[in-house]
């Protein structure tokens, strides 16, 4: 499974956002990228491992303070530059998005923005249809209240979707969101760090660079749950919708880092009790 990671923080984020996706590229090593934003989005993305697709040159034009990763495991579409994350769409506000999961209804998905909601999506990968999902349900929504539009948008989402994913997304000049799918089959935690003058915060697949970045655990994301955080610092959290946690198995199985907890669960210690009760049978 792909990795993601999203950070907000008081200085150059790029360097961070390398570190994070080093320690997450034992979910894949297809393609991988990062889309920084710093007045402007500054999008690099390619084929490969991380320290193959980054070079120093790339590192000093993705500037700013916020921005997303992922590394790739390809479950849609092929191993081709196109479908490689995060992707970006320019209406409305500006939005980018890094996704993990994969949907079964991708391609109706796709018909359905082509025909009705008018946005064509220009890959195979089902990332491309969620932030297009999310970008036509911002556009839809434009009330004084920013999260309450965010909220509506992801409830869109987990209806119209049908499978297993966490999303992070940063939304230009509005702030970084993060949200799962309504059972939590994919995993997201969240983590903070202070220093500086504001609380930096960072979600990530899992919480194997928090402590090598200085990072705090705070928890993981509910099921359904939407986490916006504005550029204010301030988090705004809710559930869209409710549903009974059917996390993945396999994450505790081979996708997940032994070192990772997820879901306040050690990966190692799931593997070690699975293993003694595979020998009791």
């Amino acid at each position: 499974m792909c990795g993601i990671v999203g950070i907000i923080s008081n200085n150059q984020v790029a360097p961070e956002i390398y570190e994070a996706l080093l320690a997450l590229q034992h979910r894949e090593q297809d393609a991988c990228g990062m889309c920084t934003y710093g007045n402007q989005f500054h999008l690099r993305k390619g084929l490969g491992f991380v320290r193959d697709v980054f070079r120093d040159r790339d590192m000093l034009r993705l500037q700013g303070n916020v921005g997303i990763g992922h590394t790739r495991y390809a479950t849609a579409g092929c191993i081709d530059f196109e479908d490689a994350q995060p992707f970006y769409v320019e209406s409305p506000y500006g939005i980018t998005l890094a996704h993990n999961g994969t949907l079964y209804n991708s391609s109706q998905l796709k018909e359905e923005l082509r025909e009705k909601d008018l946005r064509y999506v220009n890959s195979n990968s089902d990332s491309e249809v969620l932030l297009n999902l999310l970008a036509d349900g911002l556009r839809r929504s434009k009330s004084a209240d920013f999260f309450k539009d965010v909220t509506k948008a992801v409830r869109v989402i987990h209806r119209r979707a049908h499978g297993g994913y966490s999303i992070v997304a940063y939304v230009g000049n509005k702030g970084l969101m993060a949200f799962r799918d309504p059972y939590g089959i994919r995993p997201l935690v969240m983590g903070k760090r202070e220093k500086g003058f504001q609380t930096e915060y960072i979600f990530a697949s899992e919480n194997t660079m928090f402590n090598s970045l200085g990072f705090e655990y705070v928890r993981d994301l509910e099921p359904g749950e939407v986490v916006y955080i504005d550029h204010h610092r301030q988090i705004h959290a809710k559930r869209a919708v409710k549903a009974e946690r059917r996390p993945c198995v396999f994450e505790y199985v081979y996708f997940a880092r032994p070192d990772s907890m997820l879901d306040r669960v050690s990966v190692y210690r799931a593997r070690l009790r699975m293993g003694q009760n595979l020998a009791k049978n």
